[in-house]
């Protein structure tokens, strides 16, 4: 079959915009070229126009007019402000299990790991992103969802409570991690009561009251000041690992650290457990339809992604390779603070503090804010300072941090609780959407008559199948492992069971 012919319409652009063109599809700015949409809006006529740029701009011009009046204002967030959010996502305390990921995995394979998926990360994000530009109207990844599957409802249904179950699940961990700082902090003192079902309790609860901010805006301002005190809590704990005689635990017998560039004696769930824990640290697309939506410019959002992709793999490679270096595999923990002398552990553990807190809320967020304009969409209680819509959102809120909390004590392990979420959530919001997102988008150009160069054509075909099975990987073999991890450990007798009131600590 003959290739359709190219219309006016979607002839290519002059010879001096395509470099700047090019260009802006990676790094964004104002020359990004949107292309046509895969559907209709979901709420939409069936015989939409395509979006092209004037119309996005004109649609978000419309948004930004129609809330100028507003007593809550959601479309207010800078790239600048956007990488704020991003930091305080990425930068976090999954960055110390990478120190255990690479102990697993030897050192070499583990640092390559961190730079391929870094590389994947940016690229299916940007693919995400670009969908976006097409999509104004996108709230969040459950609309994504549902346009991807073809408009489908119940695609909406299964992205909206994996969506929940994720942001929740997140929530939990941060829950567990707040109870272990408590526990860690507290190891000497005589705590009355369920000591660990305390604690987990009371960050619970101060985790509801941080999360209750409405708009990114707000929270970008907390989650500056996150990120900063993220990275000075793992730059001194890598400085600690270097400057103690000996790491936590040491003995003669044990002797001095043991550090493998390849993996010796991995057993294969540990592995995979390790490869899950790597990218659940970099995969933070199912926020990002989100942070997104609230931008005042969304063709400025690649910005605010180099900016953060860059600094993850600086930190994340060097915090990793410099403590395994310094503690070695007989005496690494997860997350490696436990491997540090008691003083440097409190020391570089309390600046951790804003980010165990504040991490929770961003996901508390996202998912409250998922709910809460649903329930009241084109109402004054989603735009005004009403009674009824605060009620409601400090309620929608406290729903998720209950569950949050069953989460942490059902689950009350740190690695596996990273890899169990990494493999059920992270294989559909960090590879499969955006593979499909590309196909879809791919199909639309080639029917609006928008061709790319054929071998360029065809390794962006190959790539995005290969993400796309990279996501089968993950939901497969990588649950496989993540549950036959945590049927190891009880029986290994290493945690405490469900609702146990034992010390977490470090």
């Amino acid at each position: 079959m003959s290739k359709p012919s190219r219309s006016p319409a979607s002839s290519p652009p002059p010879a001096a915009n395509r470099p700047q063109q090019r260009l802006a599809a990676v790094f964004g700015g104002r020359h990004v070229a949107v292309g046509p949409r895969i559907t209709p809006p979901l709420d939409g006529p069936a015989d939409f126009e395509p979006v092209n740029e004037d119309s996005n701009s004109a649609y978000l011009a419309k948004q930004l007019e129609d809330e100028a009046g507003n007593g809550i204002q959601y479309r207010t967030c800078s790239w600048q402000k956007t990488a704020y959010l991003l930091f305080s996502e990425y930068i976090c305390l999954a960055i110390m299990s990478f120190p255990w990921s690479y102990s697993v995995l030897g050192l070499v394979p583990g640092l390559i790991l961190t730079a391929v998926v870094a590389a994947i990360v940016l690229y299916t994000s940007l693919v995400l992103w670009q969908f976006c530009l097409r999509h104004p109207e996108v709230r969040d990844v459950c609309d994504i969802g549902q346009m991807l599957f073809w408009g489908n409802k119940w695609a909406w249904w299964a992205t909206a409570v994996m969506f929940i179950l994720n942001n929740t699940f997140i929530q939990g961990l941060h829950v567990l991690v707040g109870a272990e700082y408590i526990n860690t902090m507290t190891a000497s003192d005589s705590v009355g009561g369920c000591r660990t079902v305390s604690f987990s309790i009371a960050v619970a609860g101060l985790g509801w009251i941080a999360s209750l901010p409405r708009t990114f805006s707000v929270l970008s301002r907390l989650g500056f000041w996150s990120a900063l005190f993220t990275f000075v809590s793992v730059m001194l704990a890598t400085i600690f690992a270097g400057l103690q005689d000996h790491p936590a635990g040491y003995t003669k017998e044990l002797g001095n650290p043991i550090v493998n560039a390849f993996p010796a004696n991995t057993k294969f769930t540990v592995g995979v457990a390790a490869f899950l824990n790597i990218s659940y640290t970099f995969i933070g697309q199912i926020t990002l339809p989100s942070f997104i939506a609230e931008m005042r410019d969304p063709r400025d959002f690649p910005k605010s992604l180099w900016a953060c992709t860059i600094a993850e793999v600086i930190v994340f490679s060097v915090v990793g390779a410099i403590i395994y270096a310094f503690v070695g595999d007989q005496y690494m923990t997860s997350p490696a603070f436990g491997s540090l002398d008691v003083l440097y552990k409190k020391v570089s553990y309390s600046f951790m503090i804003p980010t165990i807190i504040f991490l929770g809320c961003l996901y508390a967020s996202v998912t409250g804010r998922f709910i809460f304009f649903r329930l009241f969409q084109n109402s004054r209680h989603m735009t005004d300072h009403t009674v009824v819509g605060w009620a409601s959102w400090a309620g929608i809120l406290l729903g998720t941090w209950i569950l949050a909390f069953l989460i942490s004590q059902v689950i009350p392990f740190f690695n596996s609780l990273l890899a169990v979420m990494s493999s059920l959530f992270d294989c559909w919001f960090g590879f499969i959407f955006w593979g499909i997102a590309y196909l879809r988008m791919r199909k639309a150009d080639r029917k609006a008559g928008k061709y790319q160069e054929p071998i360029w054509d065809n390794m962006s075909l190959g790539l995005n199948i290969g993400i796309i099975l990279i996501g089968v990987f993950f939901l497969t073999v990588g649950t496989w492992a993540s549950v036959q991890g945590i049927i190891d450990e009880y029986d290994a007798g290493t945690v405490n069971g469900a609702f146990s009131c034992a010390s977490n600590g470090l």
